[in-house]
């Protein structure tokens, strides 16, 4: 199967793919080059390995809250949230 967003990213014209025919907005058929759309799907590849495998996000901004490393002013709306809504004991 080819990878769609690499067709899109290569390819600006195309709005829409159905069954790996890509069209423009006129629905014209948009010609593409599938050994390009491939090796740019594989060239970014790291990116679906490294977002399968960082912590979740709300963890990430969670440990940051935590180490003090946010303004003065957005801890302190974390802080207010996190107080309305205590954790729940157990």
């Amino acid at each position: 199967m080819i990878n769609h967003n690499s067709i899109y990213a290569l390819y600006p014209s195309v709005v829409s793919i159905s069954h790996d025919v890509a069209y423009d907005a006129e629905g014209n058929v948009v010609e593409y080059d599938k050994t390009a759309v491939e090796a740019h799907a594989v060239s970014k590849q790291y990116i679906t390995k490294r977002a399968a495998e960082y912590p979740a996000i709300g963890d990430q901004l969670d440990a940051l809250f935590h180490a003090g490393v946010f303004p003065a002013d957005m801890a302190a709306a974390i802080q207010a949230v996190k107080d309305k809504y205590p954790k729940e004991s157990a």
